[in-house]
């Protein structure tokens, strides 16, 4: 499991992501907006909104939401215009992060993730400094309690790549175009998705082993997914268990 990962893990565990439901819903409820504006509000033809509302359904958004968020991305209900902009940039110990963003206005997203790295010891960098360092990759987590060779030969035989020991998951790995058909065919065989998302991957990792250095990284990265227009941060360190616990009890 990524460094990043165990950290969202930890806080969930402890109850720091209960207070932020409602900034979840409103970030789904974004990425549904995008996709059925362009690709269209069918789910069963558009692929990426087709996962967005799994993910928002994943999370307990109600389907009416779902459905008007849909509606204002088709132009049938009147909304925001939101677009996709990313950020790319480093935080303290050559850690590498990019930032996925839906904004309706550029100028103030950018002013409000620049002034984030500034002020928490991160520095932003020019596009294609940092995004070489990660794969986007189809990410399936199954219940622990599944078989593991089971799981490994279902997930094969419905075009996985992959099956790793995720900690408290099993994660099944795929190409982002085989997610749905692997999460579908996962399912109809009787396996338990805890989620099944698209994700940037890093390839490589930067150990942080410092306590003082781990709590600027995550600093940063807490000032940054606390911005609104900030869909997801993804970042390539890696921190012992044992201290991602010590710092999230803080």
């Amino acid at each position: 499991m990524s460094g990043h990962s165990k950290w969202a893990t930890i806080k969930h565990k402890k109850g720091a992501l209960d207070k932020a439901r409602g900034k979840l819903f409103a970030k789904l409820i974004r990425q549904i907006e995008v996709a059925a504006r362009e690709g269209g509000g069918d789910p069963s033809a558009n692929a990426t909104l087709r996962t967005m509302v799994q993910k928002a359904r994943d999370a307990s958004v109600p389907q009416a939401t779902i459905e008007r968020a849909i509606k204002r991305g088709t132009g049938e209900l009147e909304g925001a215009r939101y677009e996709q902009v990313s950020y790319e940039g480093y935080a303290p110990g050559g850690v590498a992060i990019i930032v996925s963003c839906l904004t309706d206005n550029r100028n103030r997203t950018g002013a409000e993730v620049r002034t984030a790295f500034s002020r928490n010891g991160g520095s932003l960098a020019e596009p294609g400094a940092v995004s070489w360092q990660f794969q986007r990759r189809g990410q399936i987590r199954v219940a622990r309690r599944a078989d593991e060779d089971e799981l490994l030969q279902a997930a094969l035989a419905a075009g996985a790549e992959d099956l790793t020991d995720d900690g408290e998951t099993w994660l099944v790995s795929t190409q982002p175009n085989d997610l749905a058909a692997v999460r579908e065919a996962l399912e109809a065989a009787g396996f338990s998705i805890e989620s099944a998302e698209l994700e940037l991957v890093p390839q490589t990792v930067v150990p942080v082993e410092d306590p003082q250095e781990a709590r600027r990284v995550l600093r940063l990265i807490e000032a940054l997914e606390d911005l609104d227009d900030v869909q997801e941060v993804i970042a390539n360190f890696d921190m012992p268990e044992s201290l991602l616990e010590e710092l999230a009890a803080e």
